[in-house]
C-alpha cells in the first residue's frame, strides 16, 4: 500500500456570531478568536521531498480567512441563510480552501476550527 503524506499549517481569525433559533446564550451576538487547522494530503514529494509547499497552505488560508476575519459572519455571503456554528465554519472553509489547493494528488484532508481551546469541530468528507 503506498504511504500518504498529510501535512498542515495552523490559522486564526476573529469574528463574531449569533446562532439564529439557539435558545441560549449564543443566541446573542458574541465573539471569538478563532483557530484554525488546516490539513492537505500529498501523495507524492517532489524532487525536493515536499509535497505541497508550506507557503501555499498559508497563502490559501489568508485569502479564505480575510472574507471572515473581524466581521459579523452571519452578515457574509456564507452564513446569510445558514447559521454559523463551528461546524458550518468547518465545512465553508474546508470547501473555499479545496478549490484553491486541490490539484492532482494534492488534496485538502480535513478542516479543525475551534471557537475556544476546549471546543470546536472538525470536517471532512470522503
Amino acid at each position: 500500500m503506498p504511504g500518504v503524506f498529510e501535512v498542515y499549517i495552523k490559522g486564526h481569525f476573529s469574528a463574531a456570531h449569533q446562532l439564529r433559533g439557539y435558545s441560549g446564550d449564543c443566541a446573542r451576538l458574541h465573539g471569538h478568536n478563532w483557530a484554525v487547522e488546516v490539513h492537505v494530503r500529498c501523495g507524492a514529494l517532489d524532487e525536493l521531498g515536499i509535497g505541497i509547499d508550506f507557503r501555499d497552505i498559508k497563502a490559501a488560508v489568508t485569502e479564505v480567512l480575510a472574507e471572515v476575519d473581524h466581521c459579523n459572519l452571519n452578515e457574509t455571503r456564507a452564513f446569510t441563510l445558514e447559521n454559523p456554528t463551528s461546524e458550518n465554519i468547518a465545512r465553508f472553509l474546508y470547501r473555499e480552501l479545496g478549490k484553491v489547493l486541490n490539484r492532482n494528488g494534492v488534496r485538502v484532508s480535513r478542516v479543525k476550527v475551534s471557537e475556544t481551546p476546549g471546543a470546536g469541530a472538525l470536517y471532512w468528507e470522503e
